[in-house]
């Protein structure tokens, strides 16, 4: 079993050290007098936009990016989980074409998206009365190739999660015990993070990769991405999810589906499922 699947199958109750950690975020957050989470309702932003409730109240917004590279369940469970804590979210719609170079696809198009995303959720900070921007980086993400992490740092977007040194373990067990719905949720990047570097990023291969997940999803899988190479989809799962793809009517479902939703060739990564497997071919 993957670290991650074992950690999320044997979670405890947080340590003292972790519920310390815990305190320090929301005090780190109740001295910023205001905050917009950038949510996206995944794992890290949801335990954030809860500490910044507690710590700020009414003092608190949330705002989701709504575009082609964000899954639609994503936008949707964000906007559920919002009205059930009674945070005032506001959706940033993105549309591809207004981000001069996102489509080409170059290997910094991370710092290209956040840079303009992150831009207009500071002017909706703005707009609001409030004073600082905050997103859901933590201690694990300070590795691998991270552009956008650039443009964060320009912008002086604040890292709460990092910043009281959380890491992805933490969040996992904190949510547990906070009850919050997302703690055991697999992580789900940006869409066009399927790509690899210098293919055009369109709409209609957004759709064919966000279709292809869900199935996927839909039959079970947990941690897993399909990334596509032209009309070639590279499915990369944890390697104790491969018997179940390999059963051979999920196999043959599996072919039939991806490629009815455009994709001419469906194959399987031995390696298996791995954060950022398309930096792999950067110097």
């Amino acid at each position: 079993m993957s670290t991650t699947a074992s950690a999320r199958s044997a979670v405890t109750e947080p340590s003292p050290a972790q519920w310390e950690k815990y305190d320090h975020l929301k005090q780190y957050l109740a001295a910023l007098g205001s905050a917009a989470v950038a949510f996206s309702g995944g794992v890290d932003s949801t335990l954030l936009l809860r500490a910044a409730r507690e710590a700020l109240g009414e003092k608190v917004i949330a705002v989701t990016v709504s575009a082609g590279f964000v899954p639609g369940r994503e936008l949707k469970e964000a906007q559920e989980f919002c009205a059930a804590e009674g945070v005032r979210q506001y959706v940033c719609s993105v549309d591809m074409s207004d981000i001069e170079g996102f489509s080409q696809n170059p290997p910094d198009r991370c710092y290209i998206c956040k840079k303009q995303i992150f831009s207009r959720i500071m002017r909706i900070a703005g707009e609001n009365g409030i004073e600082h921007v905050a997103e859901g980086s933590n201690m694990d993400d300070t590795g691998d190739y991270r552009p956008g992490m650039r443009a964060i740092a320009e912008l002086g977007v604040l890292s709460p999660l990092r910043a009281c040194g959380l890491w992805k373990e933490d969040i996992r067990v904190l949510s547990h015990a906070l009850g919050l719905p997302t703690w055991k949720k697999p992580s789900f990047a940006c869409l066009a993070s399927r790509f690899v570097y210098g293919e055009e990023i369109t709409p209609e291969k957004l759709g064919m990769v966000e279709k292809a997940e869900q199935f996927l999803m839909d039959l079970g899988f947990t941690q897993f991405r399909v990334r596509i190479h032209g009309t070639l989809a590279r499915i990369e799962l944890l390697p104790d999810s491969f018997p179940q793809m390999m059963e051979e009517a999920t196999r043959l479902r599996v072919c039939e589906a991806l490629r009815s939703y455009g994709f001419s060739y469906v194959s399987l990564d031995l390696v298996g499922y791995r954060t950022g497997s398309m930096n792999e071919t950067l110097s």
